[in-house]
C-alpha cells in the first residue's frame, strides 16, 4: 500500500474515533503530521526547493516540528552544498507553525550541482511535534536528490485559482513541478513541429472562422458583404438529437452572431477537444491558399464568484481578424482589430524546444506559456470551449505533442437503473508495473482524462468519481498511476482539484 493512501486512511480512522465520550470527558482529536510527498529532486537549474508538511486538522495552538536529516556526499553551508531555512546547521531544523495552520514549510537551498557520476542527496525525517496528542504518520521521511530523478509520487493540488479558474496549470510528474499561467495571456499558438498548425486558446472560448472569399486582411470589417452570400449550417445543441438548419449570412456582422461559442452557433469554429482537428486550416506554402479568419477573442476572466458554484465567463473580449502565411519554416502573422484599416505583421519562428510558440493579439507579443515539451505531462485547462459550443471546467489534457501517453482504468460502471457492473482489473492500490498494458496508452487523444473524472451536475455541487484511475507514461519512460482525490475544498467550492500519484517500478 502506498504511503499517501496509508496516511489518508489513518486520518479517516482518527476522525471516526474522535467522537465525544461523556459530558465530562471529551475525546481529544489527534493531530497527525506527514510530509506531503515522499521524495523530490533538484534539476541542474533549481536553486531551492520547498518541502511541505501537512496536518490532519488545523493546529489548535501554535507550535513547531523538529525535522532531522542525514546526508549522502553533501555538506551543509553556503560555501558547500546546501543550507536550509530555518537553519539546519546542527543536523536538525525547528519549523514553526501558527495556530489554525494546516501545514508547515521549510526550504532547501542548493549551491552546487554534483559531479557527474556522484550521488548526492538528503533524507529528512519528522522526529518531534510540540502539539499535545500529536502523531507522525504516513510519509514520515522525505528523500531529496541533488541530481534530477523521477519523483516517487505524492499529492498535488494544482493552483487553478478557485471558482473563476483564472489559471492553466502545467504539471511535470517526475519533477513534481507545477507551472500556473493566466489563461488570458494569449490567444493563438504556433506549432513548432513539422505541421504548420495554429492552435486557439480554448480556455478562453476563442473561435476562428475562415472567410474563404478574402485574402486581403484590410478588405474585411464588420460591414463587409459576402458575394455570394454564405450558406451556413446552424446547430441547436438543446435539441436531442442536435438539430441543424441552413442560414444565409450576407455580412461579417451577421456572421459574428453564430461564430461565438455557445449552445446555438454555426458550424464548428473551435479546436477539437481531443486535439484531432483545428479551426484554422494547416498553413499552406502557397500564399493565395491562406485566407483571412474572423477571430472571436473569447471572454474575460471574471473576479466575482457569481451565484453558482463556478463563474468562469466574463465580458466579451472583442473581435480580431488574422491571416497566417509561411515564410520558409517561419510563420508570418497578419492581425488587427476587426474594424481597423491597417494591420500589424510579425514573424513567428518555430522553437524545437517547445510544442508551440504562443502569441497575444492584444499585446502584440510572444508569450511564455507551456514549459519545454519534455517537461510537462498533464495540463489543467480551466474552461475549455469545445467543438460542440459548450464549456467545461476542471478539464485535463495530457501532453500528446510532447510524447506523453495515458489510459484510463475503469473499476466499475453503473447503468441507468443503478445496477453496478464491476470489472476484473486491479484496484488502484494493487496496480503495479506488471499490470501496464502498453497497447492501451494513447499518445494522440489528449483529452483521455478530460472532464470525466468528476460529475459537474451532482447536487449541490460537483462530485468526485471513484470508478476510475489513470496510467501515464512520460517522455522519459517513467510510468505513474494517478487518481483524483478532490474537486472541492473544505468550503465545497469548485476550482480546488487535487490528485495523488505513484511511480510504478
Amino acid at each position: 500500500m502506498n504511503t499517501n493512501l496509508f496516511f489518508i486512511k489513518t486520518l479517516l480512522l482518527l476522525f471516526i474515533l474522535s467522537g465525544c465520550s461523556s459530558d465530562d470527558d471529551a475525546t481529544v482529536q489527534e493531530f497527525a503530521v506527514a510530509f506531503e510527498n515522499p521524495s523530490t529532486s533538484f534539476s541542474t537549474t533549481d536553486e531551492k526547493k520547498d518541502a511541505k508538511i501537512v496536518f490532519s486538522r488545523n493546529a489548535s495552538e501554535a507550535g513547531n516540528i523538529v525535522v532531522t536529516y542525514t546526508a549522502e556526499n553533501a555538506t551543509y553551508g553556503a560555501e558547500a552544498d546546501f543550507t536550509t531555512t530555518p537553519s539546519g546547521e546542527t543536523g536538525s531544523l525547528t519549523i514553526p507553525f501558527k495556530q489554525g495552520a494546516k501545514e508547515a514549510t521549510f526550504t532547501i537551498n542548493k549551491f552546487k550541482n554534483p559531479v557527474e557520476g556522484v550521488t548526492k542527496g538528503l533524507t529528512f525525517s519528522i522526529t518531534k511535534v510540540s502539539v499535545p496528542n500529536s502523531t507522525i504518520r504516513g510519509n514520515t521521511n522525505m528523500a531529496l536528490s541533488f541530481t534530477e530523478s523521477a519523483a516517487l509520487g505524492g499529492s498535488i493540488a494544482p493552483k487553478v485559482g478557485g471558482v473563476n479558474y483564472p489559471n492553466q496549470v502545467y504539471i511535470d510528474l517526475s519533477a513534481q513541478k507545477t507551472t500556473p499561467v493566466r489563461r488570458d495571456t494569449w490567444e493563438i499558438a504556433f506549432h513548432s513541429g513539422a505541421e504548420n498548425t495554429v492552435f486557439l486558446n480554448s480556455s478562453l472560448r476563442i473561435t476562428a472562422a475562415k472567410l474563404s472569399q478574402f485574402t486581403d486582411i484590410t478588405s474585411v470589417t464588420s460591414t463587409t458583404a459576402f458575394n455570394p452570400p454564405l450558406e451556413i449550417n446552424a446547430r441547436n445543441l438543446f435539441t436531442k438529437p442536435i438539430s441543424y438548419k441552413k442560414v444565409t449570412v450576407t455580412t461579417v456582422e451577421d456572421y459574428k452572431k453564430g461564430v461565438k461559442s455557445s449552445y446555438n452557433m454555426y458550424e464548428s469554429y473551435a479546436d477539437a477537444t481531443d486535439g484531432s482537428t483545428t479551426a484554422i486550416s494547416e498553413i499552406s506554402s502557397k500564399e493565395e491558399e491562406n485566407k483571412v479568419y474572423l477571430v472571436y477573442m473569447g471572454s474575460e476572466i471574471p473576479t466575482e464568484p457569481g451565484a453558482g458554484s463556478i463563474n468562469t465567463t466574463g465580458d466579451d473580449r472583442g473581435w480580431y481578424k488574422i491571416r497566417v502565411l509561411m515564410d520558409g519554416d517561419a510563420y508570418k502573422l497578419q492581425y488587427a482589430a476587426l474594424d481597423a484599416t491597417t494591420f500589424t505583421e510579425v514573424m513567428i519562428n518555430k522553437d524545437p524546444n517547445f510544442n508551440t510558440v504562443a502569441f497575444s493579439l492584444t499585446t502584440g507579443k510572444k508569450v511564455n506559456v507551456e514549459p519545454t515539451k519534455g517537461e510537462w505531462d498533464i495540463n489543467f485547462s480551466g474552461v475549455f470551449g469545445s467543438e460542440y459550443g459548450t464549456t467545461y471546467s476542471d478539464y485535463v489534457v495530457h501532453n500528446t505533442l510532447g510524447g506523453t501517453g495515458l489510459y484510463q482504468v475503469t473499476l466499475y460502471k453503473t447503468d441507468k437503473n443503478g445496477v453496478v457492473e464491476k470489472f476484473d482489473v486491479p484496484s488502484y492500490e494493487d496496480f503495479g508495473l506488471a499490470n501496464v498494458d502498453e497497447k492501451l496508452l494513447d499518445f494522440k487523444k489528449r483529452n483521455a482524462i478530460g472532464s470525466g473524472w468528476r460529475n459537474a451536475f451532482a447536487k449541490p455541487v460537483a462530485k468526485l468519481k471513484d470508478d476510475r484511475y489513470y496510467i501515464i507514461k512520460d517522455k522519459a519512460g517513467n510510468y505513474y498511476k494517478l487518481r483524483f482525490t478532490a474537486v472541492l475544498n473544505e468550503k465545497n467550492e469548485r476550482g480546488n482539484p487535487k490528485f495523488e500519484y505513484t511511480l510504478l517500478k
